[in-house]
């Protein structure tokens, strides 16, 4: 029985969220590109595309950890480029969403901007930059700004990592 489910993410830069997500236990693949929705956000941003097995992480973990592994508080002058959003495939991820944020709305202090919005197009990247904190883990970006994130994903949801 295939029980593969497929989410779109934004937030940061897409380095940052693909290492982020291929981290976890259950994630089966990320797809790191551009991801656009529909009018008016139908721009292209940095995001990723996250197969996951939600019999071992479920989609409410997925947005937990998206939410506190990027800036999901900050409305700054990047957002057009680093969108901060899940991309929805259908009405049942995008009400998991809205569920999600609700309750860890009460843990943060500033309001979560992160937005659901409908998945329309995704463009992968360029082959040279995939996985980039696999390949340039002692790159000064990696160590910066990725490892971090990896730190407090150590810290914090031990259980969730591959």
């Amino acid at each position: 029985m295939n029980t593969q489910k497929r989410i779109a993410f934004g937030g940061g830069c897409h380095w940052c969220t693909e290492a982020v997500f291929k981290a976890l236990k259950g994630v089966i693949n990320v797809a790191q590109g551009y991801v656009c929705s529909s009018l008016p956000l139908e721009s292209f941003s940095e995001g990723i595309i996250v197969d996951y097995n939600p019999e071992v992480i479920t989609l409410e973990q997925l947005i937990e950890v998206h939410l506190y592994t990027h800036k999901s508080t900050s409305n700054h002058s990047f957002r057009e480029k680093y969108r901060s959003a899940m991309y929805y495939y259908n009405e049942e991820e995008a009400s998991a969403f809205a569920k999600a944020k609700q309750h860890l709305q009460t843990f943060f202090d500033k309001p979560i901007i992160t937005q659901a919005l409908p998945f329309v197009d995704f463009k992968p990247s360029r082959e040279s930059i995939t996985d980039y904190y696999a390949k340039n883990p002692e790159a000064p970006f990696c160590t910066r700004y990725i490892e971090p994130k990896l730190d407090f994903l150590a810290a914090r949801y031990r259980k969730l990592l591959d």
